[in-house]
């Protein structure tokens, strides 16, 4: 399919280059690329299974071992409270997304202890409660990691959202006890100059910032403005490119000040942001390989995760699932 250049648009405060779909999906495989890289220094350092060291998010390699079939009992569990009577992602879908990067991004990664450490109760993660609580129940009926859930409700999630990627899910990590400082997550208070030296710090490009900011997609901001509870984009149900382009514009219901100044005050972050605004796929890709890699944040052994992507929904329509046979609800 013929995809035609971005043209770019003209924004204050900074001269925003043109940001093509080639730029958006060459940077995608760029992160896939290094991701593998990583995966296999460790399969190289470490031969077979090692006790202790099945930890870590997803990955793009290939696991050991077939996923336990608990997974799609899971799966179930998550589509009963993400999936909306409209089709669309419910709250907590959204909870779920902003979640597995609240556990990835502060201390030593995807852990867990957002919830084992009670993380979700602290000031920084006002808002994340409500997930935490429906993930509880889940993780002990079921008898799976919390590390594990959270990235694996993430992805779930993702894929119920309408337009949402399909973001691979693998399980083998280890849990832990042990709070992050809550002052290593970023406020929507910061500005690019502040934000973009923040992720870099953490290993994430201004790039791979401008992708993983996109989740606000699926937003509504409940606790900066209590005042005035608003979407940042129109389709807060979906997850859509949007977002991008009603940040830019300024015609969002709502848009952090933190969102405002990477879209509008640093080329590193506007040029990819004015990209994705043009190409849902390359937003899609760019997304999926950056989420790949917060998950990685932690691992030691990844190449020893397990694949369980097979019980992840292959995708919703914006129209009304349940209406469907349960065979046909999500996987379609």
């Amino acid at each position: 399919m013929f995809v035609r250049p971005l043209l770019a648009l003209a924004v204050p405060a900074v001269a925003v280059q043109a940001f093509s779909v080639s730029d958006v999906t060459s940077f995608a495989r760029d992160v896939t690329s290094s991701i593998g890289g990583v995966v296999k220094r460790h399969d190289g350092h470490h031969g077979g299974h090692h006790e202790d060291h099945n930890e870590g998010p997803v990955t793009p390699a290939r696991g050991l071992g077939e996923c336990p079939s608990v997974w799609k009992d899971v799966s179930d569990d998550l589509t009963a409270i993400f999936l909306g009577d409209n089709g669309e992602c419910t709250a907590l879908a959204r909870g779920a997304i902003r979640a597995a990067f609240h556990d990835c991004f502060p201390g030593a990664g995807c852990d867990g202890s957002l919830i084992l450490g009670n993380e979700f109760t602290n000031f920084q993660n006002r808002g994340i409660p409500p997930i935490a609580e429906a993930l509880k129940p889940i993780a002990e009926d079921r008898e799976v990691g919390y590390a594990d859930l959270i990235q694996f409700a993430a992805a779930h999630a993702v894929a119920t959202c309408p337009m949402g990627p399909r973001i691979p899910a693998k399980v083998g990590r280890t849990d832990s006890d042990v709070a992050a400082p809550g002052t290593e997550l970023p406020t929507p208070f910061q500005n690019a100059s502040e934000l973009i030296p923040m992720f870099e710090a953490k290993g994430f490009s201004a790039g791979e910032l401008a992708a993983l900011i996109g989740a606000h997609t699926a937003s509504v901001q409940t606790t900066v403005d209590p005042e005035n509870v608003a979407s940042q984009d129109t389709t807060p149900g979906k997850f859509d490119n949007l977002y991008y382009k009603q940040t830019i514009e300024g015609n969002a219901p709502f848009t952090f000040q933190s969102d405002r100044s990477l879209a509008h005050d640093d080329q590193r972050t506007a040029g990819p942001m004015q990209g994705f605004a043009n190409s849902q796929g390359g937003w899609n890709a760019a997304f999926t390989a950056a989420m790949v890699k917060m998950s990685l944040r932690g691992v030691e052994n990844p190449g020893e995760l397990v694949d369980c992507s097979e019980y992840l929904p292959r995708g919703t329509a914006p129209r009304n699932v349940r209406a469907a046979p349960i065979n046909d609800r999500v996987r379609i």
